[in-house]
C-alpha cells in the first residue's frame, strides 16, 4: 500500500517595503538610463538652421540677418556665425545658448563697411551644436549679396496741390526693386503700394495731409528701402492752400446727459456709479481715443487694388450739420467739460433715411462702436475707407461686397448723437480726411485719376 504523503502548506515570503522601494529605484535608474542613452548617445542628428526673410538674402550698409536654430531632441547648445568673401573668413558671432532651448532665434548684425566687404556675392555660414553627449554639429551655408547702393527715387508728379486736412496721392518709381516704401508726415507713416495703369507698373502712396500743414512748413518725405536694407528719402513737393476750420462752443445740458449717458454706463462697468458729467468726460476722451485706435486697426489692411470708381456719393437730400475738422469745446454750466475735433461730416435728412454705400468696396466692419453707435466701414482699396455712423439699423455684414449706391442701413441717433443723422467719414492711410474732396469728381480727376494717367 502506498504511503499517504502529508499535505504541506507552503507560505510565501513577505516582501518588505524597503525591497519595493529599491526595486522601483532600480527600474527608474535603468529606464532613465535607457531614455538618456536613446536621446543622447544614440542621437546622431545635428540642429536645424533656417534663414528667415525673402530670398535671395541681401545685406546693405548695415543690416541684421535673422536666423532660427532648433533641435527638437536635445536642444541647441552653441551657434557660430561667419561670413566669407574672396576666401577670407570674417567671424561674426559665437553664441552660447543657456538652457539648451529647443529653438533659438539669432539676429546677426552685419556692417560691410566695418568688415571691408565689397559689393557682390558672399557666403554666410552657421555652425550649431546640440546638447547631446555626442555634440552633434550642423553647418549650413547661405549665399548672400552685399549691396551698399541705395535706390534712387523718382517722383512722377511735379505739381501736388493739397488742402489742409485733405488727401494727397504721390506716384513714384525706384531705380531697383524695393522691399518697402511710403511717406512720413511728422511721425505718421503711410505705406505705398504697387500700382498698374495701362499695363505700366510703378508705386503710389495715398496719405492724409495734416490740418495744420502750410507751404512754409513742409514736413512730408518719401522713403524707399530695398531688400538689402539700403534707404533713400526725398522731400515731397506740395503747394498747400490756405484753409481755416470752424471752432464751436457746445453747451451740455441735463436733458442730453440723461438721454445718452446711461447707455454708456451700461456698456462700461467702470462707469457705473459715476455722475453723468464724469461719464461724458470719459466717453468724449478715452472712448473716443479707443474707438479711433479700433478704426485704425480695422483699416490697417486694405485691398491692394482699386475697388472704387469716380466720385463718392453724398447722402441724398441731406443738409450738413457739422463739418470736417470742426473744433468743439464743451461746457457744462459754464465750466469746461472737454474738447474734440470732428472727424467727418454730419448729414441730416428725414428720420430713418436710407444710407447708401458711397462707392464700391468690401465691408470690413458692421456693428456697434462706442461713440459712433451702429457703424459700417467699407474698404475701397489702396488704403481708402469710408465710415457710416449713428445708424439705427444695419443691413449689411462684414465681408460683403457692395456696389456704389447699395443700401447698407438707415440713419439714426445711436452712439453720441443727439439727433437722427449720418456721420460720414473718409480714412486714408489710417487717418481721417475731409470727405468733401471725395464727393468732387473734378478734384478726383485733377489729383488722382488724372495724375495716374499722366504718368506715362
Amino acid at each position: 500500500m502506498d504511503k499517504v504523503r502529508p499535505y504541506v502548506i507552503t507560505k510565501r515570503p513577505k516582501i518588505s517595503l524597503r525591497t519595493v522601494i529599491i526595486a522601483f529605484l532600480v527600474i527608474a535608474v535603468v529606464g532613465g538610463g535607457g531614455w538618456l542613452l536613446f536621446h543622447t548617445c544614440l542621437d546622431y542628428t545635428g540642429p536645424t538652421v533656417t534663414f528667415t526673410g525673402p530670398r535671395p538674402l541681401a545685406v546693405g550698409y548695415r543690416k541684421n540677418v535673422d536666423i532660427i536654430v532648433s533641435d527638437v531632441q536635445n536642444g541647441v547648445r552653441t551657434a557660430t556665425v561667419s561670413l566669407t568673401q574672396d576666401n577670407k573668413i570674417h567671424p561674426l558671432t559665437v553664441t552660447v545658448l543657456p538652457g539648451k532651448g529647443k529653438e533659438r532665434r539669432l539676429s546677426v548684425f552685419i556692417d560691410p563697411f566695418l568688415l571691408k566687404l565689397h559689393d557682390g556675392p558672399a557666403t554666410l555660414t552657421v555652425t550649431s551644436e546640440d546638447g547631446a553627449l555626442l555634440n552633434n554639429k550642423s553647418t549650413v551655408a547661405e549665399q548672400i549679396n552685399i549691396d551698399s547702393v541705395p535706390p534712387q527715387i523718382s517722383i512722377l508728379s511735379a505739381t501736388n496741390n493739397v488742402n489742409p486736412g485733405g488727401t494727397c496721392m504721390i506716384p513714384y518709381r525706384a531705380s531697383e526693386p524695393i522691399a518697402e516704401s511710403g511717406v512720413w508726415v511728422d511721425n505718421i507713416y503711410t505705406a505705398g503700394q504697387p500700382v498698374n495703369v495701362a499695363g505700366k507698373s510703378f508705386y503710389a502712396v495715398f496719405f492724409a495731409v495734416p490740418i495744420d500743414l502750410s507751404s512754409k512748413q513742409n514736413r512730408i518725405r518719401l522713403v524707399v528701402r530695398d531688400s538689402a536694407g539700403n534707404e533713400s528719402q526725398t522731400g515731397v513737393p506740395v503747394t498747400v492752400s490756405n484753409k481755416k476750420f470752424r471752432a464751436d462752443k457746445m453747451q451740455l445740458d441735463d436733458n442730453f446727459l440723461q438721454q445718452k449717458m446711461p447707455e454708456f454706463q451700461g456698456l462700461v462697468p467702470e462707469l457705473r456709479g459715476k455722475t453723468l458729467l464724469d461719464t461724458f468726460i470719459y466717453v468724449n476722451d478715452r472712448m473716443r481715443d479707443d474707438n479711433f485706435k479700433q478704426i485704425q486697426k480695422i483699416c490697417s489692411k486694405s485691398e491692394p487694388r482699386q475697388l472704387w470708381q469716380d466720385n463718392f456719393l453724398r447722402m441724398k437730400n441731406a443738409s450738413p450739420m457739422a463739418m470736417f475738422a470742426d473744433r468743439r469745446t464743451y461746457t457744462y454750466k459754464g465750466a469746461p467739460a472737454g474738447v474734440s475735433v470732428h472727424t467727418g461730416v454730419d448729414l441730416a435728412s428725414v428720420k430713418n433715411a436710407p444710407i447708401e454705400a458711397a462707392n464700391s468696396g468690401i465691408v470690413v466692419y458692421a456693428g456697434p462702436m462706442g461713440i459712433y453707435g451702429n457703424a459700417v466701414i467699407i474698404d475701397h482699396g489702396w488704403g481708402i475707407f469710408s465710415l457710416y455712423a449713428h445708424m439705427s439699423s444695419i443691413s449689411t455684414q462684414k465681408g460683403q461686397q457692395v456696389k456704389k449706391g447699395d443700401v447698407i442701413g438707415v440713419s439714426g441717433m445711436t452712439g453720441l448723437a443727439a439727433g437722427d443723422h449720418l456721420h460720414f467719414g473718409m480714412m486714408v492711410g489710417g487717418q481721417f480726411v475731409n470727405p468733401q474732396e471725395w464727393w468732387d469728381q473734378h478734384w478726383i480727376t485733377d489729383n488722382i485719376t488724372g495724375k495716374l494717367a499722366a504718368v506715362f
